[in-house]
Protein backbone atom coordinates (compact mmCIF):
# COMPACT_ATOMS: atom_id res chain seq x y z
CA UNK A 1 0.00 0.00 0.00
CA UNK A 2 1.63 3.28 -1.12
CA UNK A 3 1.16 6.16 1.00
CA UNK A 4 1.83 9.52 0.44
CA UNK A 5 2.83 12.54 2.93
CA UNK A 6 1.39 16.00 2.95
CA UNK A 7 1.65 18.25 5.79
CA UNK A 8 2.53 15.96 8.03
CA UNK A 9 -0.26 13.51 7.42
CA UNK A 10 -0.47 10.23 5.68
CA UNK A 11 -2.60 9.32 2.73
CA UNK A 12 -3.31 6.20 1.29
CA UNK A 13 -2.68 6.55 -2.66
CA UNK A 14 -5.36 3.44 -3.35
CA UNK A 15 -8.02 5.74 -1.60
CA UNK A 16 -7.57 9.20 -3.61
CA UNK A 17 -9.78 9.78 -6.95
CA UNK A 18 -7.94 9.14 -9.87
CA UNK A 19 -7.17 12.48 -10.65
CA UNK A 20 -5.20 12.97 -6.76
CA UNK A 21 -3.07 9.40 -8.34
CA UNK A 22 -2.43 11.07 -11.35
CA UNK A 23 -1.20 14.22 -9.72
CA UNK A 24 1.26 11.98 -7.37
CA UNK A 25 2.55 10.15 -10.08
CA UNK A 26 3.49 14.10 -11.70
CA UNK A 27 4.61 14.93 -8.11
CA UNK A 28 7.21 11.56 -7.53
CA UNK A 29 8.16 12.39 -11.28
CA UNK A 30 8.73 15.77 -10.55
CA UNK A 31 10.79 14.96 -7.09
CA UNK A 32 12.85 12.38 -9.00
CA UNK A 33 13.95 15.30 -11.45
CA UNK A 34 14.76 17.47 -8.64
CA UNK A 35 16.95 14.73 -7.18
CA UNK A 36 18.57 13.85 -10.37
CA UNK A 37 19.09 17.76 -10.95
CA UNK A 38 20.56 18.24 -7.47
CA UNK A 39 23.12 15.05 -8.04
CA UNK A 40 24.14 16.34 -11.44
CA UNK A 41 24.85 19.86 -9.71
CA UNK A 42 27.08 18.29 -7.31
CA UNK A 43 29.14 16.14 -10.14
CA UNK A 44 29.70 19.73 -12.00
CA UNK A 45 30.28 21.41 -8.68
CA UNK A 46 33.14 18.89 -7.89
CA UNK A 47 34.48 19.08 -12.16
CA UNK A 48 34.48 22.87 -11.27
CA UNK A 49 36.92 22.68 -8.27
CA UNK A 50 39.08 20.10 -10.31
CA UNK A 51 39.21 22.49 -12.79
CA UNK A 52 39.84 25.56 -10.25
CA UNK A 53 42.61 23.18 -8.90
CA UNK A 54 44.26 22.38 -12.22
CA UNK A 55 44.68 25.92 -13.43
CA UNK A 56 45.78 27.36 -10.11
CA UNK A 57 48.70 24.56 -10.98
CA UNK A 58 49.63 25.36 -14.12
CA UNK A 59 49.78 28.78 -13.68
CA UNK A 60 51.90 28.13 -10.86
CA UNK A 61 54.31 25.76 -12.65
CA UNK A 62 54.71 28.47 -15.85
CA UNK A 63 55.34 31.32 -13.32
CA UNK A 64 58.16 28.57 -11.66
CA UNK A 65 59.14 27.25 -14.64
CA UNK A 66 58.31 23.65 -12.73
CA UNK A 67 55.62 21.36 -13.67
CA UNK A 68 53.87 20.32 -10.27
CA UNK A 69 51.62 17.42 -12.21
CA UNK A 70 54.59 15.14 -11.96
Amino acid sequence: MQKIKLDEKEYDVAKLSERARKITVELQNVTARIQESNNMIAILTKAKRAYIEGLKSEMLSAKAGFDFEN
